[in-house]
């Protein structure tokens, strides 16, 4: 029995409207609209009813009749209206559509006095009158409420489908929109409330995800082609040897040594990607990190050669990842030392400033243009505009900068020298210098 009734229960609140927002929305107005209407009907009741009694009827009633009868009109003692014995005396019906019953005290003299008579059918007129007008007041009201409450439900129904116009239109565009039309905006009118603020946040989160995607595309095609030219040139050597029946061990032995160091530069590209793709996830650990440390040991696995190296390193404590940090440091330095001009030289130094961990690499070189530095973090730029297989670079090096700066929330900022070359600084939140080094 329990299962049936709970079973039809669960239907019949099934077949119910849908519980949308433009409906909750509307019996929250209307409840609140009738709470408060009922509130006040209550307390104009109150207020009337504690005001008009009885001795207000009377006092308006002699107001009324000045110095003539205390009788209000209608009101009239009975022909030889004195009450013997005490009894009551009925009057006809002159308030509220019934004869009063209205007991007249006995005692000596008091059932016979025409004044004691008039005075208590005066009282029992007014008590009548007082409650026909409150019980009509009530009803009335109750009436009204009823037909205002059925108004405000109406009108909440209304007004909540006219404020929810622009977030329906707002979810119909996001259900339209997908990978292929990400160039679509909401183009909302009206004033600059909530509904609008929506709008334009959900216009910026389009507009980065159609950067992210165009990037991503662009991404993967230089990925296709940088995979694809040694590739190419590998099998191309391969073909060129095998086709010479006259090729000797030598001859074979150089295409070897060539194959084996395109496969290398494709596992150095494959193995920056990975960087660049492991930073890109976010940190899994953090461990303290000297920024002057790891500076220090990564001048020691590069060949200066001409240039002049200068350092300045205090100590600069961060919090991260200690492969990835090396790995930032690693390609600034490589960057400094690659793109160099002869005989110049690379300033590497770090510091703490303002509760922040500064790397700073500046290298000497060609004069560069401030609209290239957005270039040069971009994956498989060259400002020169060669492709990176023809180079000893991959390309890659400064958008892993980038992209492991980010997973730490550090700060990139670039200055042009006036005499030529680039500065790079990196700024990492710091760390407590008492907190124990990895």
């Amino acid at each position: 029995m329990t299962n049936r009734l709970g079973a039809t229960l669960a239907r019949r609140w099934r077949s119910l409207p849908p519980r949308t927002i433009r409906l909750r929305l509307t019996v929250i107005y209307g409840g609140l609209f009738i709470l408060c209407s009922a509130a006040l009907l209550g307390i104009t009741y109150g207020l009337v009813s504690s005001r008009y009694t009885p001795g207000y009827v009377l006092h308006v009633s002699k107001q009324a009749s000045g110095a003539g009868s205390p009788l209000p009109a209608g009101v009239a003692i009975p022909p030889g209206g004195q009450a013997s014995g005490g009894g009551p005396v009925s009057v006809p019906p002159s308030v509220g559509g019934r004869a009063l019953s209205v007991p007249v005290p006995s005692g000596s003299g008091a059932a016979s006095d025409p004044q004691v008579t008039a005075r208590a059918i005066l009282i029992a007129s007014a008590q009548a009158q007082s409650s026909a007008a409150l019980g009509t007041l009530l009803i009335g009201s109750g009436i009204a409420l009823t037909i205002m409450a059925v108004i405000a439900l109406w009108l909440g129904w209304v007004i909540a489908g006219r404020a929810l116009r622009p977030l329906r239109a707002i979810t119909a565009a996001a259900q339209d929109i997908s990978e292929s039309n990400l160039h679509r905006r909401l183009a909302l009118e009206g004033p600059d409330d909530e509904l609008t603020q929506l709008a334009d946040t959900f216009n910026g989160l389009l507009e980065r995800l159609e950067t992210a995607f165009a990037a991503q595309r662009q991404f993967a095609a230089n990925v296709s082609h940088e995979l694809r030219t040694p590739l190419t040139l590998e099998r191309t050597l391969l073909e060129v040897a095998l086709a010479d029946p006259d090729a000797s061990a030598a001859t074979l032995r150089a295409v070897c040594e060539k194959v084996l160091s395109s496969g290398r530069q494709q596992e150095r590209l494959i193995d920056a990607l990975l960087v660049m793709s492991r930073s890109q996830r976010g940190l899994e650990s953090r461990e303290t990190v000297d920024l002057a440390e790891v500076a220090a040991r990564m001048l020691t696995t590069v060949d200066g050669g001409d240039l002049t190296v200068e350092t300045t390193l205090r100590p600069a404590l961060t919090e991260g990842d200690p492969r990835l940090i090396e790995r930032l440091t690693g390609n600034l330095i490589d960057n400094g030392f690659r793109h160099n001009r002869p005989g110049g030289h690379v300033d590497v130094s770090t510091r703490t400033a303002r509760d922040r961990a500064v790397l700073s690499v500046t290298n000497t070189g060609a004069p560069l243009l401030p609209e290239d530095l957005e270039r040069l973090f971009e994956p498989f730029e060259r400002l020169d505009g060669s492709r990176t297989s023809d180079s000893d670079g991959l390309g890659l090096g400064l958008s892993i900068v980038k992209a492991i700066a980010q997973a730490h929330a550090a700060t990139i900022a670039t200055t042009l020298p006036a005499d030529g070359g680039l500065t790079i600084e990196v700024s990492f939140p710091a760390t407590d210098p008492d907190a124990t080094l990895s």
